[in-house]
């Protein structure tokens, strides 16, 4: 671990900076950032010009919106990971061969981040892409993911996501949404129905490295026409796990 007198801090500060802004706050005052990242205004205002001076984000005399530019540092990132590389193929064949779309993701926190997608037809008003998120909890990839995990750890991950609702069937009980995950390590599967997104249901297995670690999650969305959300296991459950032992002989 390194030294402190081989950081620099103000790059810290920097970074911190640019995770305040999220979807839900995507244009931020001085004031708004100092109160999001616990930084004074003076230590705010200077990463904030810096970002501008950088094109990193624009300003028009009140707030900051973060501009396209930022996307180099994350993109290539994911870009770069073997993960994202591996997945990809396998992504790719999977959606043509079930006509869906289908995604890979990692989980970060109490969110999921999109590593990988491959796209067919558009069942979400959100614009999915690598380096998207969405919350773990409500989510099928989520709740695969929360399922590797020791249950105190999963519990305390559920505990701290923001539970409010986004449709009507959104679970809100931290104990009910614990139940489900218990049910994903379970069944080794889990299916959302319409908590996300209304009209979206989806479906996601976990995929293991050849060691036998959870490293991910593989999914496929599909718009709502079944009778009942767990017809997808019966149209889709069978590709996916495919999928997933031929990724568990090449994921490290």
């Amino acid at each position: 671990m390194a030294n402190r007198t081989d950081t620099l801090g103000s790059l810290g500060k920097g970074l911190r900076v640019l995770e305040a802004f999220r979807a839900e706050q995507p244009r931020m005052s001085i004031s708004d950032v100092a109160a999001v990242t616990g930084l004074d205004r003076a230590t705010a205002r200077r990463c904030l010009l810096t970002l501008h001076d950088g094109g990193y984000a624009d300003y028009d005399g009140k707030f900051f919106t973060l501009t396209a530019r930022v996307l180099r540092l994350g993109m290539g990132a994911l870009a770069a990971m073997p993960l994202a590389q591996l997945v990809q193929p396998w992504l790719d064949q999977l959606s043509d061969r079930i006509g869906q779309s289908t995604s890979v993701s990692i989980l970060d926190g109490t969110e999921i981040v999109y590593l990988a997608r491959a796209a067919q037809r558009r069942v979400m008003s959100i614009g999915l892409m690598p380096g998207s998120r969405l919350p773990a909890h409500c989510t099928s990839m989520g709740r695969v993911l929360l399922a590797a995990l020791p249950a105190d750890e999963a519990r305390a991950i559920i505990e701290a996501s923001d539970l409010t609702p986004r449709t009507p069937h959104s679970l809100t009980d931290p104990v009910e949404i614990m139940g489900r995950v218990d049910a994903a390590r379970r069944d080794g599967y889990a299916i959302i129905d319409q908590e996300v997104e209304l009209g979206l249901r989806s479906i996601a297995v976990p995929l293991h490295s050849v060691h036998g670690k959870v490293v991910a999650a593989i999914n496929t969305g599909v718009a709502a026409v079944q009778a009942d959300a767990g017809d997808l296991a019966d149209l889709y459950l069978e590709p996916l796990l495919k999928v997933q032992e031929g990724l568990r002989r090449v994921l490290r």
